[in-house]
């Protein structure tokens, strides 16, 4: 396998002409360039990624940890971090934690094991991990995206959730309905607690009622979605509109009224949360809360790029406003 060390000599040129050439950190003259990439091609060298980064501190990678999840959303977030990722000169590195708190540490330990330059957390195991297990390893910045199991200071993105769930609620209201529901998701999650809170405020705000049985905790998957609204058409007073806090329990609702020969809207309403990329799909399409997936891609990356040339500046928290999508499954009144 050729060096550095054998282009260089081929090409009658430095190692750190060669280096220079290759990193485009240092103006070279093109007939010198044009001798490099010569000997290059002609032994096939491949420079070295592990030397590279022992010599600039840097892997050039940057690691991610995920929650597994039906939901589309963290795919579409995944997407825009990769794609920014990239644009950027950067790898990335996926942790998938499948819910499992073992292997979100393990996952956890591999990607600081690697010298990952900066860690992205986005995953939801209930399991904190301690500031003593991070002490392990060398100071790796970090960026939260709405929740994290860390017991650090992070910069955090987060969405505007309690708004988010206020402007759902209130659209519902607004169109003349009364008896609505709230599929909330885990009250673990900061987002769930805060969309929850929002659909509160705005029922007290209009001084309507939360009926008995109308407030349920679903789990943010389509399964969660399905078996909560069979749990609202058993009751004796079922609600005519649905706020579901994520847009894959609003799709596991509808599902739950078309097995029950019932209809979205005419029968009961549905808004979701997120804009995941089926909802203008669905039949009928479905009105939800956007949050801006791809923004919040490029907003990690650049907040951590900036954490990371500036490891002592002040912990950040940025928040992303929701945005209100019309579509089709709602009537009104």
């Amino acid at each position: 396998m050729a060096t550095m060390k054998d282009v260089a000599r081929l090409a009658g040129v430095s190692t750190s002409t060669v280096s220079h050439v290759i990193n485009d950190n240092r103006y070279v003259s093109e007939n010198v360039k044009k001798k490099v990439n010569a000997a290059i091609e002609e032994l096939n060298y491949a420079p070295s990624a592990l030397a590279r980064s022992l010599k600039i501190k840097q892997t050039k990678t940057i690691g991610m940890l995920v929650t597994t999840s039906d939901n589309s959303f963290y795919f579409e977030v995944v997407r825009g971090v990769e794609r920014n990722c990239y644009e950027r000169g950067y790898s990335l590195i996926l942790c998938n934690t499948e819910g499992d708190s073992k292997r979100m540490l393990r996952s956890i330990e591999t990607l600081l094991q690697k010298r990952v330059d900066g860690l992205l957390i986005m995953c939801s195991e209930h399991q904190l991990i301690s500031k003593e297990f991070l002490l392990r390893y060398p100071f790796v910045p970090m960026v939260t995206m709405d929740w994290s199991p860390f017991d650090v200071s992070s910069d955090v993105i987060k969405d505007n959730s309690l708004l988010g769930g206020e402007l759902a609620t209130n659209y519902l209201i607004n169109r003349g309905l009364r008896k609505i529901a709230c599929i909330a998701g885990p009250q673990d999650k900061t987002p769930a607690r805060q969309r929850l809170a929002g659909y509160r405020k705005a029922m007290r705000d209009a001084g309507l009622e939360i009926l008995n049985g109308y407030e349920i905790y679903g789990d943010f998957e389509f399964a969660g979605g399905l078996s909560s609204m069979q749990r609202l058409l058993q009751l004796s007073e079922p609600p005519e509109a649905v706020f579901a806090g994520n847009d894959a329990m609003a799709i596991g609702a509808y599902q739950a009224l078309y097995q029950a020969g019932l209809s979205v809207p005419h029968d009961v309403s549905i808004i979701g949360y997120d804009d995941i990329a089926i909802a203008p799909y669905l039949t009928p399409p479905l009105t939800t809360i956007h949050q801006p997936k791809d923004e919040l891609g490029k907003l990690a990356i650049d907040t951590l790029l900036y954490r990371i040339d500036n490891p002592e500046s002040e912990p950040k928290q940025l928040v992303l406003t929701p945005e209100l999508i019309e579509r089709s499954s709602v009537v009104s009144r």
